[in-house]
């Protein structure tokens, strides 16, 4: 099962096991609600998706790697206790609150979430001292006597014994109280991803070049040689802050994160080309609306692993600009609720009522509601961003009142809309541009390579990346929409084709 159906699967397990009856009961008994257990080969994003999930499902997240506790942690420490038994008092055992439990409670009290996830990762891999609590924990979702509080839903990740000498196969008594699912990595799935998160071009223009070389594990008399989805995220992570820094990324640097010498040389040659290419083919001109016919000629003579990294080249540009112009119609949605809200407002209280203080009310609900979110870990990296960014502007909207001296509820809104609808300017500019870039792009695809494979390529990635196609479907791209329908229609004559035969 690959990443994408895995963190769906997962998704609809957790809908399952926290859905209540009419009485408020789970549907599904806590004692029957198997534990998620991930067994897959290291890094194609086990860990990375769950807290994903959490945002996702809006419920709290403890993770913990268990390779990295004793006994005593993950059971508690053994204290003695008298108890009555009969007519006899006896010294026992008893036990702390395990960390791992006690953390659940720390994270409730945190966030206000009284329903997550417990997730383990390594599971297979614990001492031989651990190992019997780990069976325990899998079994009766305790630590110790301490049991995993109802509404928190346990995974737990490990990889198979091929990749970690390590590795403890557990019992068929554990394994018939898991619900197991095997990950495999998949480029497919990785790639909407990549375009997602905004990954740079060149890795994954390079990985559709070279989609055996995404995942690679390789046993020598030198070690273990890999490369792993996380590296190739980690790697493209330097190379742009890299490229902020003015710094080059050279084959010593692509070897930290793609630890399999043969790929990590082929990747550093690419991407030196890659840089070459942006420079030879005057791309920054192209986007600008000005074709050099020598260059497109030379572009359709070249071999055809430089034209896919013009390809990739055009595309990052491409994508870049109008998954900007996608962030920020999202930006402008949440600033617009904002807004809204303070015109309903100041519509029906009375005329005496001070605007600017309701105007005050608004910016603090909106940072109210931002600090939760947060705190809760309900926020991903660029909703946090978009939430500041809305937050600045709400600010700087109640300063110029305070500078102007406005009180009145239709003064305040005055200043307040001409506020928006400057940042619609903005917006409308920055959706124009991304428009302008995109026909700039087709430009010169078609003087360069025709309705050829090249063009289908560039296609069918505009296609892939979630962004790309959100735009697209508020715009009128005649050519895109050309070129797209030609190829559903050749992706159905091919399987008509093979039918068949």
């Amino acid at each position: 099962m690959n990443i994408k159906r895995t963190k769906e699967e997962i998704k609809n397990t957790i809908s399952a096991y926290l859905l209540k009856d009419e009485l408020g009961n789970y549907e599904i008994p806590s004692i029957r609600q198997r534990p998620i257990f991930l067994l897959g080969s290291p890094g194609i994003g086990k860990t990375q998706i769950m807290e994903q999930i959490s945002k996702e499902c809006g419920i709290g997240l403890v993770a913990y790697t268990i390779t990295h506790h004793t006994r005593q942690s993950a059971i508690g420490l053994p204290f003695i206790s008298k108890k009555q038994y009969g007519d006899k008092e006896y010294a026992v055992t008893e036990y702390t609150m395990s960390e791992i439990v006690g953390s659940i409670y720390d994270k409730m009290e945190q966030t206000g979430l009284k329903e997550g996830i417990l997730f383990i990762d390594e599971i297979n891999c614990v001492s031989e001292t651990l190992a019997p609590a780990m069976l325990q924990f899998l079994q009766c979702k305790s630590f110790g006597n301490h049991k995993i509080p109802e509404g928190w839903v346990i995974v737990a990740a490990g990889n198979p014994p091929e990749y970690n000498k390590s590795v403890r196969e557990f019992d068929v008594v554990t394994m018939d109280r898991v619900k197991k699912i095997q990950v495999e990595a998949d480029f497919a799935v990785w790639k909407e991803y990549a375009y997602a998160h905004q990954l740079h071009g060149a890795v994954i223009s390079y990985l559709n070049t070279r989609k055996q070389n995404f995942y690679q594990m390789e046993t020598t008399v030198d070690g273990m040689h890999f490369a792993t989805p996380r590296g190739w995220e980690d790697l493209s992570n330097i190379i742009q802050v890299y490229e902020k820094l003015g710094k080059s990324v050279d084959r010593e640097v692509v070897e930290q994160y793609i630890q399999f010498p043969k790929i990590a040389k082929d990747f550093a040659n690419y991407l030196e080309l890659y840089y070459k290419y942006q420079t030879d083919y005057q791309l920054e001109a192209v986007f600008e609306g000005k074709l050099d016919e020598i260059l497109l000629k030379k572009v359709a003579h070249a071999s055809f692993d430089e034209k896919l990294s013009v390809v990739g080249l055009m595309l990052s540009k491409v994508n870049e600009a109008l998954g900007n112009a996608v962030r920020k119609e999202a930006y402008m949605e949440l600033l617009q609720s904002y807004l809204a809200e303070y015109k309903q407002v100041t519509e029906e209280v009375t005329e005496g009522l001070d605007g600017q203080q309701l105007f005050f009310n608004i910016c603090q609900k909106a940072s109210v509601e931002y600090r939760q979110k947060k705190q809760a870990e309900l926020l991903t990296r660029e909703e946090e961003y978009r939430y500041c960014q809305v937050m600045k502007i709400l600010e700087e909207i109640l300063q110029e009142m305070k500078l102007l001296s406005l009180n009145k509820g239709k003064a305040c809104f005055q200043k307040a809309k001409e506020a928006f609808e400057k940042e619609n300017e903005l917006y409308e500019k920055v959706w124009k541009e991304a428009e302008q870039k995109l026909e700039y792009a087709f430009d010169f695809m078609e003087g360069a390579f025709g309705n050829s494979q090249e063009m289908v390529m560039f296609i069918t990635e505009l296609n892939s990346n979630a962004n790309s196609v959100a735009f697209i479907q508020e715009t009128e791209c005649e050519r895109y929409y050309q070129y797209n329908k030609e190829l559903l229609f050749e992706d159905k004559r091919k399987k008509l084709l093979e039918r068949m035969e």
